[in-house]
């Protein structure tokens, strides 16, 4: 009987595997300045922010820092990054996905006078990646905070204020994705020791961040829009596509991220469209929807409570997830928790923000606070509260409702000012949270010492967006 020469054919197979495998590397790019190219950090080989993001992704993807230290976007800065030879390397190697950290040096004052350019450069530079035959998925990271104070160099209001919305809107036009660097490290200025590089663990920070973004599952076909009423306005939400359009006689408006995260979820904003709006901006960026109904003049009455349930059923028609994460800010905690004792099954979560639990507090200004006269004469009109012993006996607050609330089940968090001078804490979040408690429910008051009323939301915003990212499942 003939011998099979195995030895061949198993070489043969190892080759054809290990020759697949390179095929199915998935290649990153990492264009940048100073930030990417690791200036600062020992060892920036195993220690910038691209070496780390290749740790976290290990085997299956490549990942390469094409950092140029300073450098800008714009061509007639005082150092391009278009002039030197690694951009013509990133090119070259046709990655399969590209992040640009680039702005952070268009900042100084000597090339300020260029930023009239600088959307149209960033295009440029975003097409010569587009046009390559690996199609990349492009993403836009806004540039980190400079806590340096010399005006005339790299310098923060320049950056928050000029360059950030000029990234934001060729996002919008471009539909491409945009990561805020800038929130992620606000709060941190001892990860950056020399005010504008991140040291090793501010690099982790971007890696981890990167590394998130790349793995979590995406749905890049849905698409609310084509299940909503026809938009009266479509215009950018800080670089995402925002549908306003009415309902039943309502203003509404839904924000569509770039790609829906797995099980469709989305914020319902209930009340102060847009104001400190970073936790919102963070949670587009993993995929959430974020919603709006206007019921503003009905401080959660049943009439606003019925107007919910059908903008609720609206949204889920639209193909969003069936439980909703409620957000409030002060008076918009009595329209979230008012619906949501009527819907305890269709809440994920709450996060609400120095909230009115207490409608006697504020606006009747029945206790501690100053109250508001106008708006205790809606809220009379609304509940049809005509005598003093109505009002006494009025009961239909949140604070009211913590039975209904707890059936839910659902995890709150109260961002909470002690010194809040318009929606004393006493009256409102501690005994709310204090009834909470004691009917098993779940809450996490964070206490904010010495602040009053405003400002709303903290200027980094992870704790909120990692509260509810684990609230609904989203990694």
């Amino acid at each position: 009987m003939k011998k099979l020469h195995f030895k061949p054919i198993i070489t043969l197979i190892l080759l054809l595997t290990a020759t697949c495998a390179w095929s199915q590397t998935i290649k990153v790019a990492c264009i940048g300045n100073s930030i990417t190219a690791g200036a600062g950090i020992t060892h920036p080989e195993l220690n910038s922010y691209p070496a780390q993001l290749q740790a976290l992704l290990g085997n299956g993807y490549q990942v390469t820092n094409y950092g140029v230290s300073g450098t800008t976007l714009l061509k007639k800065g005082n150092n391009p990054y278009w002039i030197n030879s690694r951009y013509k390397e990133a090119l070259e190697s046709k990655p399969d996905i590209v992040f640009i950290k680039l702005g952070t040096n268009d900042s100084k004052a000597v090339n300020r006078p260029f930023l009239g350019s600088f959307k149209n450069d960033y295009n440029e530079l975003i097409r010569s990646f587009a046009q390559l035959s690996s199609r990349p998925r492009i993403v836009l990271l806004l540039p980190l905070p400079s806590f340096k104070t010399d005006s005339n160099s790299i310098y923060d209001p320049v950056i928050k204020t000029r360059i950030i919305p000029l990234i934001q809107q060729v996002a919008y036009q471009d539909s491409l994705e945009v990561i805020d660097m800038h929130s992620l490290f606000i709060n941190k200025p001892e990860l950056l020791p020399d005010g504008i590089h991140p040291q090793r663990e501010g690099a982790s920070l971007i890696a981890s961040r990167l590394y998130q973004l790349i793995r979590q599952k995406r749905d890049t076909i849905f698409n609310i829009s084509a299940n909503l009423p026809n938009p009266e306005k479509v215009s950018s939400f800080y670089g995402y596509v925002c549908a306003d359009f009415s309902f039943n006689g309502r203003n509404c408006k839904v924000v569509k991220p770039k790609w829906a995260a797995a099980g469709h979820p989305w914020v319902w904003r209930a009340r102060f469209w847009g104001h400190e709006p970073q936790a919102d901006i963070a949670l587009l960026e993993h995929g959430f929807h974020i919603v709006y109904c206007d019921v503003a003049e009905l401080y959660g009455n049943k009439e606003a409570v019925n107007l919910w349930d059908k903008y609720y059923d609206l949204m889920r028609k639209a193909g969003l997830a069936k439980k909703v994460v409620l957000e409030g800010m002060s008076r918009g905690g009595v329209y979230l928790y008012n619906w949501a004792a009527e819907n305890p099954k269709k809440v994920a979560c709450v996060y609400a923000d120095n909230p009115v639990l207490d409608l006697k507090s504020w606006p009747g200004g029945k206790g501690k606070g100053p109250g508001s006269k106008a708006d205790w004469l809606k809220v009379q009109t609304d509940y049809n509260l005509k005598t003093p012993e109505g009002e006494a006996a009025f009961a239909n607050s949140p604070i009211n409702k913590v039975k209904q609330i707890v059936k839910g089940h659902y995890p709150m968090l109260h961002l909470l000012a002690d010194a809040d001078e318009v929606v004393p804490p006493e009256e409102n979040t501690i005994p709310f949270e204090q009834r909470i408690r004691e009917l098993g429910g779940n809450i996490v008051v964070y206490h904010k010492p010495g602040f009053k009323h405003h400002p709303h939301s903290l200027p980094n915003p992870s704790m909120i967006v990692d509260f509810i990212l684990k609230n609904t499942g989203i990694n």
